[in-house]
């Protein structure tokens, strides 16, 4: 008896989200860590994941055009041909073709940028998971290193769902690795965008294995900061408003001419609610998932 398929839907209703680039990578890095069979199905119309696979030399990942109406057969034919895992990628905006290929899912995966419009557009893809009853993690996608957006977006999603402890940041070797059929982990190994991949897979592997309850998915090695505390601890932190102490009051100077920073510093010493340091929490973003 053959084991059973697993699938993996990468879903956003909000285009240019990454999903296609996020796809074709883990499912490379699936095969690569042996997780077993692994097979792509692109159901977007537009065919950017086929023309991608097209360029490609190596044999694996397989690969699936399939439109809607085909694709509850084409993840039977693949079960049938012993593929261990699908990965799906979705189309954009088409809250039904979304639904349709979700209620195939054993884990959704929503690839969201870390932006207002992309934390807004949301929503309707964690309805339509819950709608199904799939499990959903959220990937920070294409972020910028070290800027305080991300960390404040991690939080607004933690809101409505698991975040993936790995953010994926914006670099130009994503796509330009993509050019001739290969990923990133495969042009250049070593760099840090492959290691953000590499251990991305081995979270959604564990994750996916505990999901399904099938132990032979747990990855081998999953490294101990691979846990989602270690990335939403020091993003709560930074959303704090920064404390700056002021200064001492200077010493009195007699009738002569205080500069103007005395001046300021008295007025706050005398009046704390002039206080012009730090922010106030009502300037705090407040962002969430519609």
């Amino acid at each position: 008896m053959l084991a059973p398929m697993y699938t993996i839907v990468a879903a956003s209703q909000k285009g240019g989200s990454g999903k296609t680039t996020l796809s074709g990578h883990l499912a490379v890095e699936a095969a690569r860590a042996g997780a077993g069979e692994i097979a792509l199905i692109d159901t977007d119309p537009q065919g950017s994941l086929a023309h991608w696979w097209n360029a490609r030399r190596a044999p694996t990942p397989h690969f699936v055009k399939a439109g809607l109406p085909d694709l509850e057969e084409a993840l039977a034919g693949l079960d049938r041909a012993g593929i261990k895992i699908a990965v799906v990628d979705t189309p954009p905006a088409i809250t039904q073709s979304i639904s349709r290929v979700v209620a195939h899912a054993d884990l959704v995966l929503v690839p969201t940028r870390p932006s207002p419009h992309d934390l807004r557009a949301v929503g309707a893809t964690v309805d339509i998971a819950e709608r199904h009853g799939k499990p959903l993690i959220f990937v920070v996608n294409a972020a910028t290193a070290r800027a305080r957006i991300t960390g404040e977006s991690a939080v607004a999603l933690s809101q409505h769902g698991t975040v993936a402890p790995v953010t994926i940041h914006h670099r130009v070797d994503f796509a330009a690795s993509m050019i001739d059929g290969r990923t990133v982990g495969e042009v250049v190994p070593s760099s840090q965008s492959a290691k953000e991949i590499s251990e991305l897979w081995l979270y959604i592997q564990d994750r996916l294995s505990r999901i399904v309850k099938d132990p032979t998915l747990l990855p081998d090695i999953k490294p101990e900061h691979l846990a989602i505390s270690s990335l939403l601890a020091p993003a709560v932190e930074e959303m704090l408003p920064p404390v700056i102490e002021a200064p001492p009051p200077p010493p009195y100077e007699g009738p002569e001419r205080r500069s103007g920073l005395d001046r300021r510093l008295l007025v706050e010493q005398r009046h704390p609610e002039r206080r012009s340091f730090g922010r106030r929490a009502s300037d705090q973003p407040t962002w969430g998932v519609k």
